[in-house]
């Protein structure tokens, strides 16, 4: 028996979120989340799709990662697709920071464990949790490939007039500074689809993508290849994000210290989980936002404003540092959901060629599809974001390689 089955893994710092697909036709088998970890609440959801059986969930302490997987585990085997089954190719992690060194999936061992580790200093948040999800389920499949594959990786092709932020070279190549970018499973994903949606390959189109979710990044796609997106070092640099402020003058933190009399920690609280759009309205979820707008919010609107803003100069940016567009994809929540959004990032700029039709801007829909006028010069996209099917594809594709 050929084994065709991947899982995936996205090992959280106090969750985990999984799929089961089978790559003989990229299908979803089963899915689900646990959260809470290390909580008296902790919680489990779990959808078997392969089964067509209805979801379950429970709630109750779930102590460590360890104890989640294997609880994943067990609710994987109720539908006859435990880890043991032999149909299992391998598992595929969700792993955020691979730094310089990892610019494509690969297959785990004590090396890969060393390198994700020293790289934890830049992904303290992230790293850390990737690492205890492989250690897992390395310990619950030891002969099982296990695969890594990175959010950084898709933009290690950014140029270095792009990867380099412009201090002194020896001080940022002691302490790993430069410009890595996140979202990267996800912009290689929207990219290629959409190159497939305007029926060519992705090495002869241009794509503008925007991720635009809690976390937003873009990134500006040149026949196939990264050259730049947003997000830099961390994933604080860039858009206005739900939580995050995105481009901030360096010095505000100096000021913040100096005058403020505020601690690095509380700094850096304050740009990553109270700035964004909840520091300027008070929200974070844009259908919210847009409610108070219609009922006249000025705050709310400001709010707006300055995530338009901001999202309108990243498309002006990367159209000059591409030269010639052939789309704009939208894509993530925000990007997928939020006509008004999608409508007031193109708003005048048609002398680029980019426009919405108002019709199909409105439309929802689970499938790629255009939004632009017909015959418009650039074409208007939007594609949603499929993550855990690309980690899956690099995954099986470098089992079935290295096999």
């Amino acid at each position: 028996m050929t084994a065709t089955r991947v899982l995936v893994l996205n090992s959280g710092s106090s969750s985990v979120k999984y799929q089961l697909l089978d790559m003989r036709d990229s299908s979803r088998l089963a899915n689900g989340l646990v959260e809470r970890i290390g909580e008296q609440s902790s919680r489990l959801a779990h959808t078997p799709l392969a089964t067509g059986g209805g979801s379950r969930e429970w709630t109750g302490p779930i102590a460590d990662h360890d104890a989640a997987l294997k609880a994943v585990a067990e609710e994987l085997a109720k539908d006859g697709l435990g880890l043991d089954s032999p149909e299992l190719a391998a598992i595929g992690h969700r792993v955020v920071h691979g730094g310089k060194h990892f610019t494509e999936p690969t297959v785990i061992d004590d090396a890969v464990l060393a390198e994700i580790e020293r790289l934890i200093p830049v992904a303290p948040l992230h790293n850390p949790a990737n690492l205890t999800g492989i250690r897992t389920a390395t310990a619950l499949r030891p002969d099982l490939p296990q695969v890594a594959v990175f959010d950084t990786a898709f933009h290690t092709t950014m140029p270095e007039a792009a990867a380099r932020y412009a201090i002194d070279v020896e001080t940022a190549d002691a302490h790993r500074v430069r410009r890595y970018g996140f979202h990267g499973t996800s912009h290689a994903y929207v990219s290629r689809a959409t190159a497939k949606l305007l029926g060519k390959a992705p090495e002869e189109v241009n794509v503008i993508v925007l991720h635009l979710g809690n976390g937003a990044s873009a990134s500006a796609v040149e026949k196939g290849r990264c050259v730049d997106t947003s997000m830099g070092l961390t994933p604080l640099e860039g858009l206005v994000m739900g939580t995050r402020s995105g481009d901030t003058d360096p010095a505000v933190i100096f000021h913040l210290a100096r005058v403020g009399e505020m601690s690095i920690d509380e700094i850096d609280t304050l740009l990553n989980k109270k700035s964004g759009l909840i520091g300027l309205c008070g929200d974070n979820d844009m259908r919210e936002i847009r409610r108070r707008i219609d009922e006249g919010d000025e705050r709310a609107k400001l709010a707006f404003d300055i995530y338009i803003h901001r999202l309108k100069k990243y498309i002006g940016a990367y159209y000059a540092v591409l030269g010639h567009v052939d789309a704009v994809a939208f894509t993530a929540g925000v990007g997928e959901n939020a006509a008004p959004v999608r409508e007031a990032a193109v708003a005048g700029l048609g002398s680029l060629g980019l426009a919405v039709d108002d019709e199909l801007n409105a439309v929802r829909g689970d499938e790629p599809r255009l939004i632009s006028p017909a015959g418009a010069r650039v074409a208007v996209a939007v594609v949603p974001t499929d993550e855990e099917l690309e980690i899956a594809t690099q995954t099986y594709a470098l089992v079935k390689k290295t096999n």
